[in-house]
């Protein structure tokens, strides 16, 4: 099979949840050896969140393919004497400890990379390494809060949460990102760097729109749904046999598109009510009950041929079992199969595609399954380290 991009790569990582394990397994999928450090007995906590994907979790086997998983009680001294071998010879340590636990274990940034200039680190946290929520417990809904995005995410009447870890995910793309930067980096300077990534801090990069909008515009924008706050036609709207699309007309030449096509009411390209943008939007509720009296006497079809027509941009709202058999997947070929402790799954592809050179899709492991393996690699006996309760 042809070399992938970070073949020869070595990670370590102490990592759990989402945040650094989405991280590493992109760098796994790029070719990266991972050796995931997992606690002796139950593992990543992840592992235990649901038990939907043959008796497995779907946040861990989402998460945690291509990878080697050991355990080490990193209270031990003997686990300190693995770990300082494992990173003697690792390009990157990831690690998504509370604050502070990193450094009572001897494995902080400052204390590890002294002797080992070339190494990458990378600490994930919920609010960083400082400031007085420093300690707050950081769990993806919390963060979700405290960012705002949850006051910007629901319906008019009730905000809510994101329907996926947000911040989680956030984090975890700009940990992923950040450490390809500073392997890039060490190729020209040959000096590894520390990085800190925080789930809060990535949140709120996110709300940068919105944290605009009402930082200049006075107030905040307004909660509505698959609509848009400052965009009209936006959101979803049901044609007469209930068929659900979703309609996003972002400028003055879409919106003239949309009179001719999908409502055939040329005349509101000058009605003052709807000629411009921010007319739309500030006259709304009129404009969609006039789209939905149209649209009402249409079937799905008709209504999607009308905005084809008009190059009009359109989308299903599909539910996710749609989504799993979506059409643009399957002609694509976007999904493989993937090995568990469980049996074979079926999963997504990762998004980075490297033309002529097929993504790593290893299996997902099983707690501590590679320990022994990677143990005698690194010249440990692992039945001795058992006896000092290392493993």
């Amino acid at each position: 099979m042809p070399s992938l991009p970070l073949d020869g790569v070595t990670v370590v990582s102490c990592e759990q949840a989402v945040a650094a394990p989405l991280a590493t397994r992109h760098l796994a999928d790029l070719g990266a050896r991972v050796l995931k450090v997992e606690r002796p007995g139950s593992g990543d906590f992840a592992r235990a969140y649901d038990e939907t994907v043959h008796g497995l979790s779907s946040h861990f086997v989402w998460l945690n393919r291509s990878k080697e998983s050991i355990t080490l009680d990193l209270k031990s001294a003997a686990a300190g004497e693995v770990m300082a071998a494992l990173l003697d010879r690792a390009d990157v340590f990831v690690q998504n400890f509370a604050p502070g636990v990193a450094e009572r274990l001897g494995l902080g940034a400052a204390s590890i990379r002294a002797s080992r200039p070339r190494l990458i680190t990378c600490s994930v946290s919920g609010y960083g390494s400082s400031g007085p929520y420093r300690d707050a417990k950081a769990y993806d809904l919390l963060i979700q809060s405290e960012a705002g995005l949850v006051s910007v995410t629901g319906s008019a009447a009730e905000p809510a949460k994101s329907g996926i870890p947000a911040a989680d995910i956030g984090a975890g793309m700009y940990a992923f990102s950040g450490i390809l930067s500073a392997l890039y980096d060490r190729e020209r300077t040959g000096q590894g760097t520390e990085l800190e990534v925080s789930l809060f801090d990535s949140l709120v990069e996110w709300m940068g729109f919105p944290l605009y909008y009402a930082g200049y515009g006075g107030t905040p924008p307004p909660r509505t749904g698959t609509s848009h706050p400052a965009i009209a036609p936006y959101g979803t709207f049901a044609a007469g046999d209930g068929t659900e699309l979703v309609l996003a007309v972002q400028n003055d030449r879409e919106w003239a598109a949309f009179c001719e096509h999908a409502v055939e009411r040329p005349e509101w390209v000058t009605d003052e009510r709807f000629a411009t943008g921010s007319a739309r939007v500030a006259n709304r509720p009129a404009l969609e009950r006039e789209i939905d009296a149209i649209f009402a006497g249409l079937t799905g079809t008709e209504l999607e041929r009308r905005l084809a027509a008009g190059r009009i941009a359109h989308a299903r709202r599909r539910e996710l079992p749609d989504v799993l058999a979506h059409p643009q997947l399957t002609a694509r070929d976007r999904f493989a199969e993937v090995g568990t402790p469980a049996g074979p799954i079926r999963a997504t592809l990762p998004p980075i595609t490297v033309a002529g050179r097929p993504p790593r899709m290893d299996p997902v492991p099983d707690v501590g399954e590679h320990t022994d393996a990677v143990l005698a690699e690194f010249g440990f006996d692992a039945d001795a380290l058992r006896r000092r309760g290392a493993v």
